[in-house]
């Protein structure tokens, strides 16, 4: 799932309504949302014009912007916001949160994960374990030595307003269901679920209607998002090949288990056809998403990396050409999400973290820079 994992995987392995600020002029909103300390840039990152960090302790991720660029929902388990697990949380985009607590639109039991708006802007769609229990599940990261993933079978896809108040229910299979991202039409969910007996891709209207099964192949397909034109899907997949290998996960699945040390990027149409392996990096390349012209992938990979570290941003075309890094961090940058309008990219970062394992959120402001534009510095 596309869960809070990361500083784990990095050391193991070496009440809501609408801001009145919300109404103010698109330049005065530019000026306030980019007011930011550009020393966060590092100086190869060409493509970040200025940078502000939104969060400030604790693991926060999964960004997601609504469909007017006004407001983000994100996860966060921070504790000094009183939380065991992760629970979702709304901002306004001109918000940080470094002396203030953000209000939680989850139910605040179970864990949650993985919200995405609606296009009404007025709800959005989450992961939650809440009705199985209302206490945070255990999070093993540790089997036989080596790291995972747990998959609950606990997970179910609801629907809920900005206040919090889940109004509707839109899986209610056996076993797991979550990771729902909401296509660019509108039209259409895409989620992962272990309702086949493997954890694959699939849509559903936005009502929970007309489910469909995108792909079968043995592995675990998720963390799919839609084309800006909503025509194709990307996503991270295990594509376990030796006998060995395809015992080993089919053994963990079993458990509620999967390590996700080893995955690539596939690329599909929405409905499942032409289907194709983007990257064939090795190692972990995750949390893919759409630029804005649909005809490249920014993606968080640690292929280049010797002991499980560091990951960064890349840009890859959408035919496999023109690898490209993004990002220069020295622990971890994933999560990248671009604003509608292309203007803006939101992701997480260890970047100026104090030394600690705190995964705070950025919003940078994008640009399709030469390199001799580049800002910042160490």
């Amino acid at each position: 799932m596309r869960i809070l994992f990361v500083l784990s995987f990095l050391f193991l392995l070496g009440s809501c309504k609408p801001d009145p600020k919300e109404t103010q002029s698109k330049a005065e909103k530019t000026i306030s949302l980019m007011a930011g300390n550009d020393t966060l840039i590092y100086p190869e990152e060409k493509y970040f014009k200025s940078i502000r960090q939104i969060t400030f302790g604790g693991d926060n991720a999964e960004a997601y912007w609504n469909w007017d660029d006004t407001q983000m929902i994100f996860q966060s388990n921070n504790k000094g916001w009183g939380m065991n697990c992760d629970q979702m949380f709304l901002m306004n985009i001109e918000d940080n949160f470094k002396d203030t607590i953000p209000p939680m639109v989850s139910t605040g039991m179970g864990r949650t994960t993985c919200a995405y708006f609606l296009p009404d802007n007025k709800h959005f769609v989450y992961g939650s374990t809440h009705l199985a229990n209302k206490e945070c599940p255990e999070v093993p990261l540790r089997k036989n030595g080596n790291y995972v993933w747990p998959v609950y079978d606990s997970f179910d896809i609801f629907v809920s307003d900005l206040e919090g108040n889940i109004t509707a229910q839109l899986t209610d299979e056996p076993g797991y269901d979550a990771e729902a991202t909401v296509s660019p039409k509108g039209d259409k969910i895409v989620f992962t679920s272990t309702r086949s007996g493997d954890l694959e891709l699939y849509t559903m209207n936005i009502d929970g209607t007309d489910v469909q099964q995108i792909t079968n192949e043995l592995g675990y397909d998720g963390g799919a998002f839609f084309s800006p034109d909503g025509t194709q899907l990307i996503f991270r997949a295990s594509r376990p090949k030796t006998p060995e290998a395809i015992k080993k996960y089919k053994d963990l699945l079993a458990e509620g288990l999967v390590e996700p040390t080893e995955m690539e990027l596939f690329i599909c149409n929405a409905d499942g056809s032409d289907l194709k392996q983007l990257t064939f990096l090795g190692n972990a390349n995750w949390s893919p998403f759409f630029h804005p012209s649909g005809k490249k992938i920014l993606f968080s990979s640690n292929f280049e990396a010797e002991k499980g570290f560091p990951f960064n941003l890349y840009f890859i075309d959408i035919d496999g050409k023109n690898l490209e890094r993004v990002t220069h961090g020295e622990t971890f940058d994933a999560f990248p999400v671009f604003s509608n309008d292309g203007k803006y990219l939101a992701f997480s970062s260890n970047r100026n973290n104090g030394g600690t394992r705190d995964t705070n959120l950025f919003i940078a402001e994008w640009q399709e820079a030469s390199p001799e534009s580049s800002k910042g510095s160490k």
